[in-house]
C-alpha cells in the first residue's frame, strides 16, 4: 500500500517516456470496464517529391467509433482537395473495421466548413475558447 506522504505531482511536459504509460493505464482501464479490445491507430500522410510531408491525418479507432484527432495540410497544399481525401481514406478504413461514425473536434477558425460539407454534424459547443472564437465537436453516422 502507497501511503500519501510517498506521493508527490511533478510538472515534466517534455517527458514523453512515462506519457505512454499512462496513456496504456487509461486504454488499459477502457478496455475492462467495456469489453471493446480492439483498437486501431489511423495516420495518413500527404507527401512531396522528395518524402516531404506536407500534410497528414492522426486518428485512432475504438469502441466502433473513428477519433479524427488532427487534420493538417501545409499551406503550399492546401484548397487542392487533399483534406478530404484522407479523410475519406480514414472513413473508408473505419468502415471496413466495423465503425458506426467519426467524430472530431475543430475550431472555428479551422475546417468546420469543410466537415460539414462532408457530413459532420455539431454536437457540442465550448463558446470564447479560445477568446473570440469557439472550439466545435463534431459527428458523423456511418450508413
Amino acid at each position: 500500500m502507497i501511503s500519501p506522504g510517498e506521493l508527490r505531482v511533478s510538472f515534466e511536459p517534455h517527458n514523453d517516456a512515462p506519457r505512454k504509460f499512462v496513456i496504456d493505464g487509461v486504454v488499459n482501464h477502457n478496455i475492462a470496464a467495456t469489453g471493446q479490445a480492439a483498437y486501431y491507430p489511423v495516420q495518413y500522410y500527404l507527401r512531396g517529391a522528395d518524402d516531404e510531408v506536407l500534410g497528414g491525418l492522426l486518428a485512432e479507432i475504438w469502441g466502433a467509433w473513428l477519433h479524427v484527432r488532427i487534420v493538417w495540410v501545409a499551406e503550399p497544399a492546401r484548397g487542392r482537395g487533399h483534406a478530404r481525401a484522407m479523410l475519406a481514406a480514414a472513413e473508408d478504413y473505419a468502415v471496413r473495421r466495423g465503425c458506426r461514425g467519426a467524430h472530431l473536434e475543430t475550431f472555428s477558425f479551422q475546417a468546420r466548413p469543410l466537415y460539414e460539407k462532408l457530413g459532420y454534424s455539431i454536437f457540442g459547443e465550448i463558446a470564447d475558447y479560445p477568446p473570440g472564437h469557439s472550439e466545435f465537436f463534431m459527428k458523423k453516422t456511418f450508413a
